[in-house]
């Protein structure tokens, strides 16, 4: 959800500049920063902002920089100013009081200072306003740029989790096979080969390959991964959804590697692992 906009345009002595800039955020927060002038068009601009942003610690700064040298601030009435500080002076002389401030307490009082109010006509709105367009353009423009970055990482994380699993279901017959054989000779050992109940050890067998067994982790694996890339070649905003199958992926990850009883295999689950937490950390960038 990171991006960068930007526009500029001149318009009756004036340059206009709107610049727009997000982060990642779970939701959408929107930080707009503009002239008082423009204050009345505030729930416009956020609207907007909201339907096309979604997501993101978005920042929107407008900014007026005139070039003919116009000032307008506050506007100092002199004549109150002035009847209101010769009256302090008359009390502070009366109470021998301290008078050192009274300019400044005289500057406090009521219509003393003015304030121009600003306005803008509706057609330097409308200027401001395809600015602004301009900007948004190009803010998502760069968002488009780096989410096609983004998708062909995730094809790359999600194809090496499964070539991780194809060494996975390589390897599950000999892991089996090898278990069987551990066992055996562990009995020929403890008790001889003559004293081994093999119905007994055949069921107890079972059992035990029964529970480590990994075959429903690998059909629920290869689905979720799938609909991961079905969900990432859509084209409508899908960052939370394939949020939700990443943690899928991850829970049937974790149960085969506590099934695995296998040293080869823990090491290709880890492998899966770690290309799961990159897809975690890219998804925090999506939308």
């Amino acid at each position: 959800m990171t991006g960068y906009g930007l526009a500029t345009a001149d318009y009756a002595n004036a340059k206009y500049s709107v610049e727009i800039k997000s982060l990642n955020s779970k939701f959408l927060e929107l930080n707009l920063k503009y002239p008082k002038a423009f204050s009345d068009k505030e729930l416009i601009l956020r609207n907007i902002c909201s339907k096309d942003i979604e997501r993101g610690k978005v920042s929107l700064s407008i900014n007026v920089e005139r070039t003919n040298g116009e000032v307008t601030g506050a506007t100092i009435n002199t004549a109150l100013l002035s009847h209101y500080y010769k009256q302090l002076i008359a009390v502070n002389n009366e109470l021998g009081a301290d008078s050192s401030n009274l300019l400044q307490t005289a500057l406090t009082f009521p219509d003393v200072i003015s304030y121009k109010e600003e306005s803008v006509s509706e057609d330097e709105w409308n200027h401001l306003f395809q600015i602004f367009t301009s900007a948004l353009a190009n803010f998502n423009k760069f968002r488009e740029d780096e989410g096609s970055v983004l998708k062909a990482d995730l094809e790359l994380r999600i194809k090496n989790i499964l070539s991780y699993f194809k060494s996975v279901e390589e390897l599950e017959p000999k892991r089996i096979t090898a278990i069987r054989d551990k066992f055996t000779q562990f009995l020929d050992d403890a008790v001889g080969k003559v004293n081994i109940d093999q119905n007994r050890f055949e069921q107890e067998l079972i059992y035990y390959i029964d529970k480590i067994d990994i075959t429903e982790e690998k059909t629920r694996l290869k689905s979720h991964c799938d609909y991961f890339l079905q969900t990432l070649a859509s084209k409508e905003a899908n960052g939370k959804k394939m949020g939700f199958i990443s943690q899928e992926i991850g829970r049937e990850i974790n149960t085969m590697g506590a099934k695995a009883n296998d040293a080869q295999m823990q090491q290709f689950v880890v492998g899966m692992k770690e290309e799961l937490e990159k897809i975690k950390e890219q998804l925090l960038n999506v939308l």
